[in-house]
């Protein structure tokens, strides 16, 4: 059940998904969308979100999640292209660190050893980097 509040009418991805609001989109199925986080934490964050609103992973139906999980494989082998080493993500609620409730996976690729959830600044994407990233990732 979606809290009061958080709902399609007042969710920033549902627009993306309907092509109301713009997005650097390079991957979509029947299920799922995905696209670059514009406050990225490493070159290429992207994030995988379910066609319909819902706000937590146990609110999906019983035959979603195996879906969902195959659009988010999809991506990954896209991201492959950026590198071999990622984290997936996956906040659930304001305490684990979920700021827009409409279930979305991060795919967060790795570059180093670094650790970039430390950082305490998150640069926005520039355009120009964004549609190079766009083209690397969005050609099947």
């Amino acid at each position: 059940m979606v809290p009061a509040g958080h709902g399609p009418e007042e969710c920033i991805f549902c627009p993306i998904i309907a092509r109301r609001a713009p997005a650097y989109l390079f991957y979509e199925d029947p299920t799922a969308v995905a696209f670059l986080d514009i406050f990225p934490f490493t070159r290429g964050h992207a994030l995988v979100v379910p066609r319909r609103h819902v706000d937590r992973l146990t609110d999906l139906k019983d035959d979603e999640p195996g879906k969902l999980l195959a659009s988010v494989a999809a991506v990954c082998r896209r991201m492959e292209r950026l590198s071999r080493d990622y984290n997936i993500s996956l906040n659930q609620g304001a305490l684990a660190g979920q700021i827009v409730f409409h279930l979305h996976f991060h795919v967060i690729p790795r570059y180093d050893r670094r650790n970039p959830f430390n950082s305490t600044s998150r640069p926005p994407l520039e355009q120009r980097e964004a549609l190079e990233l766009v083209g690397l990732l969005g050609a099947e």
